[in-house]
């Protein structure tokens, strides 16, 4: 058999030529090309334009469309069909597995063959419809068996209730929210959406009935969307320029953000690919994978952290997100590309590199004004970079733990008991080490203790006393909450309310008139403030007198404030502490535990049981508790003779015990419901873990009660 008959009878076993006679078949033959293809060659790329309909005389191609392999290409085969109906651009990518001879035919060939011989043109067109209709017929029905495993849209149009109290809009279904909502409100920009109170990205298309509200750069969401985006876009960026290098990111600072990296020579190569990106407006996706499927993914592209999750995750499929080649768990909302981001600037920082997000979030960053010194701090001063969470990040290693997943594998293993034991051994030990050191220091007079809401201050100060007495010190402790002035001195916030945080709005003539006083050893009246109605009773409080071995503690977030001992107390009796919690274990290469959140549902929990006030009023108050904690607390961070982390590795597994229930308590017509809704799928990462297991003088106690301590 010559080549020309073999050939003839690969392609008269095509569905395509079925209508033809053998002389037409030879007839067409001789209109072709043919071209010999090495192995892994791209023969036609998707996007490009295309011109050639391919015959596969020998060998194998595999099809794919984006990251998703359609298929192979074997002998007997053709692809490229739609250039000879007129398609402009290749819907396809096609490369060659192996050595392959192909005949093709152009689609000015094929204007030829149509004027000179029409009749043989026209039975070839026919063959090409009776293919393609019978790939068409063949999809439908698979995707039709597909949906009717899943829910469809009942309706062609749905009703939209905007947030604004405008007229209902009737939108056909499918409609992207993006179209449905305005770019700005009061100035700040729009990326994301409510519906239903639920968060969603622009391009999420609306399926029924709902009501719809705009999330903007004003609200922290907002920010998290931006923000998150960004750093999807730089991982993908990292990976291109070094795709061997581990890279990931760590906690949020201020407006920035931790990238840890080995490599942070590379920053300017990663920020030039980052632009680029921009440029690009390279598209960012969310895909639903199985569950399986997605752990060998995140496996073999070494994210450990990822991997390890999934494989206790409740659901059988996983939400992504994905940017190129990039893929991470979705920690929500994105953004629809990365067009809609600004340049970053890559700064160096002890753990690799510091990511400055720009002039979109800097000017809603909640201290404004202060944040090329916030980044400053940080870069000197690692908020979340001390030599205690160094620590305590090694020996969790020793059980194995360097990410939430692998958190999750040890609940499941049975160590949990130890676990507890250890990292409160740990606790016990720092504390113990600190006392030490204040004793050591020799005639500290005054020890100021400072941190953010909710980081568990009140049961430190009480671990710390037990610690300083064992060495000879008798703690005397202070509130600086009793030298308030009267409510109608205090100070107003740009929006006319009382700034009960500001520094102005202590009586710091009169607490620095005790201080000075007890110092010398005089007795003194402290003062009292009521709460209830803002008054302040300058002598309302206990007397003290502060013996030779006795300390004083200063307790508020104004501690670490030079300005409030000034010169009434010489700097070297006087040391203090930052408190707070610092961890931020990793679920990804893209996200963490925020220790921000840790201390909110910190705060719900305590706030439930103890005080009354349900999530939904916790979450409405938490952006105004930032804003005062980036004011006046954490500008002094650097001020602090000592750190100490008050973060537990258990600590979320035993709150989402409490939390679930007191965030499903949350209505969804509520302001705060997006926030309990994402801290809902937060804490439904972590194995539970039972509150019987948490010692008495444990922090945690502080929140879910059962404390030892009095208070």
């Amino acid at each position: 058999m010559t080549l020309k008959e073999a050939d003839l009878d690969v392609l008269s076993r095509s569905r395509l030529f079925s209508t033809m006679s053998a002389e037409d078949l030879a007839s067409f033959y001789d209109e072709l090309d043919q071209v010999a293809v090495p192995p892994r060659t791209t023969i036609i790329r998707e996007g490009d334009a295309g011109d050639y309909l391919y015959f596969v005389l020998s060998g194998e191609a595999e099809i794919s469309r984006g990251d998703f392999a359609i298929g192979p290409a074997s002998t007997g085969a053709h692809f490229g069909e739609l250039s000879i109906v007129g398609a402009l651009r290749r819907a396809a990518s096609v490369t060659s597995v192996t050595a392959m001879r192909l005949a093709r035919l152009s689609k000015r060939g094929y204007e030829s063959l149509r004027e000179r011989n029409p009749a043989l043109a026209v039975r070839f067109v026919e063959g090409l419809l009776a293919t393609l209709g019978t790939e068409l017929v063949s999809m439908t029905d698979s995707m039709g068996e597909l949906f009717r495993q899943r829910s469809l849209p009942r309706h062609a149009r749905v009703k939209i209730t905007r947030d604004d109290g405008g007229e209902p809009l009737v939108v056909g279904t499918g409609t992207p929210v993006a179209q449905l909502l305005p770019e700005y409100v009061q100035g700040a920009r729009v990326v994301a959406a409510l519906t239903d109170q639920r968060p969603v990205s622009m391009d999420a298309p609306v399926i029924s009935d709902t009501r719809l509200a705009p999330v903007t750069m004003a609200s922290w969401e907002g920010r998290e969307v931006y923000r998150r985006s960004a750093c999807l876009v730089l991982l993908e960026a990292a990976r291109r320029v070094a795709p061997e290098a581990r890279v990931s990111f760590g906690p949020s600072v201020g407006p920035g953000r931790v990238l840890h990296t080995a490599t942070p020579e590379l920053g300017p190569e990663i920020a030039c690919a980052y632009t680029h990106l921009l440029a690009q407006k390279a598209p960012l996706r969310e895909e639903l994978w199985g569950a399986e499927e997605a752990a060998s993914h995140f496996a073999r592209q070494r994210d450990d952290g990822a991997a390890r999750l999934i494989q206790h995750w409740r659901d059988p499929s996983v939400p992504l997100v994905r940017c190129g080649d990039t893929y991470a768990i979705s920690p929500g909302p994105l953004l629809p590309h990365a067009g809609w981001l600004e340049p970053v600037t890559l700064v160096p920082h002890p753990a690799g590199l510091l990511v400055a997000f720009g002039a979109e979030i800097d000017r809603w960053f909640p201290a404004p004004g202060s944040l090329g010194d916030a980044l400053q701090r940080e870069v000197e001063k690692p908020r979340f970079g001390d030599e205690m969470t160094r620590e305590r990040t090694a020996w969790l290693r020793t059980f194995g733990v360097d990410s939430v997943g692998a958190f999750n594998a040890v609940c499941v293993s049975g160590q949990v008991r130890e676990l507890i034991r250890v990292s409160e051994g740990y606790h016990e030990k720092r504390i113990g080490r600190l006392a030490d050191r204040i004793s050591a220091q020799g005639g500290v007079r005054v020890i100021g203790i400072a941190g953010p809401s909710s980081s568990g201050k009140t049961t430190f100060i009480k671990r710390l006393s037990v610690q300083l007495q064992i060495v000879g010190l008798f703690p005397v402790e202070i509130s600086l909450d009793n030298y308030y002035v009267d409510r109608e001195k205090t100070p107003r916030d740009e929006h006319g309310d009382y700034d009960f945080e500001a520094f102005l709005a202590l009586d710091l003539e009169l607490l620095q008139d005790h201080l000075r006083r007890l110092v010398l050893g005089e007795a003194v009246r402290t003062a009292k403030y009521d709460f209830r109605t803002g008054i302040s009773h300058r002598e309302g409080g206990p007397e003290l007198r502060l013996g030779p071995h006795d300390v004083l503690v200063l307790e508020g977030i104004h501690g670490l404030n030079p300005e409030l001992v000034a010169d009434v107390v010489p700097r070297a009796q006087v040391f203090t502490v930052f408190v707070h919690p610092s961890d931020a274990m990793p679920f990804d290469a893209l996200s963490t535990i925020s220790p921000a959140d840790v201390r909110l549902l910190r705060r719900i929990v305590r706030d439930r049981h103890t005080r009354g006030y349900k999530a939904a009023e916790n979450i409405a108050r938490w952006a105004s508790v930032r804003r005062g904690e980036h004011l006046h607390i954490y500008p002094n961070h650097p001020n602090a003779d000592s750190v100490f982390d008050t973060s537990l590795p258990y600590e979320l597994s035993v709150l989402k015990v409490y939390a679930e229930r007191y965030l499903l308590e949350v209505p969804a017509g509520h302001p705060s419901f997006a926030t309990a809704y994402r801290l809902r799928h937060l804490v439904d990462r972590f194995v539970a873990i039972y509150p019987e297991h948490v010692p008495p003088t444990s922090i945690l106690r502080e929140f879910i009660g059962g404390s030892g301590f009095e208070y």
